[in-house]
């Protein structure tokens, strides 16, 4: 961008980034949904349902909740929440660059909503860049609300719909074929095709292990085993 042309303006890239997130709300809505759901299913009462999905933001990490909600222990819950997000850490050093003159306010509230989709298409339109203008966190928070608005909605539907479903109605399948079809479309290398087959494995192989450690195991192993063979010539 040369020193003569004016940057876009807030208001322009905010709704850029609504534009670019709204693809990705399609499949957003009923992974909020499914999650209103089985948190009812597993005992958590709705309000603390609905206040997870306001605080705490992180569909992994409420998924994970309401699995282990009733039959781990809390520390164990916390690690494997841990382990599961750490992929936040390599998001955030990824668009660092981008925000690094922000004030600190910004970077907090740009920090929570940092979220797979978000995360996804801001570091797209990001890398177009050659240079980040003043107002290129516009588009990050546009992103980020229009999946913070689309999750806060979905949860309430799914809240409202479990509360009124039968009880011999099982979901708990549902999570796994919603992680599978998140999971499928980004295998597009070795290590990372790897790294799938090796976790899912050990997990069939070691759900036998008490408080869910398998999760861990199956996600420790799986993550050593893709970089091992990624790295491979």
């Amino acid at each position: 961008m040369s020193e003569q042309t004016q940057p876009p303006s807030m208001a322009v890239e905010f709704w850029r980034g609504v534009r670019a997130e709204l693809p990705l709300l399609i499949g957003v809505a009923p992974f909020g949904m499914i999650y209103g759901v089985l948190a009812l299913a597993a005992g958590i009462p709705p309000a603390a349902a609905q206040a997870m999905s306001a605080i705490v933001f992180a569909g992994s990490a409420q998924f994970i909740t309401t699995q282990l909600y009733a039959s781990t222990p809390l520390l164990l819950t916390a690690l494997t929440i841990f382990v599961v997000n750490l992929r936040h850490i390599l998001y955030s050093a990824s668009v660092a660059p981008y925000l690094q003159k922000l004030r600190p306010a910004w970077k907090f509230l740009l920090a929570y909503l940092l979220t797979d989709e978000a995360y996804a298409v801001t570091i797209v339109a990001y890398q177009k860049e050659s240079v980040p203008h003043k107002n290129s966190h516009g588009f990050f928070l546009g992103a980020g609300v229009a999946l913070w608005a689309s999750w806060q909605a979905s949860t309430a539907v799914g809240v409202f719909l479990g509360a009124n479903l039968p009880q011999n109605w099982s979901l708990d399948f549902t999570l796994a074929l919603t992680f599978i079809a998140i999971v499928v479309p980004t295998l597009k290398d070795r290590g990372l095709v790897a790294t799938a087959a090796i976790a899912s494995l050990i997990a069939v192989l070691s759900a036998a292990l008490p408080y869910k450690l398998g999760l861990l195991l199956a996600a420790f192993l799986g993550i050593l085993g893709g970089y091992w063979l990624g790295e491979e010539k």
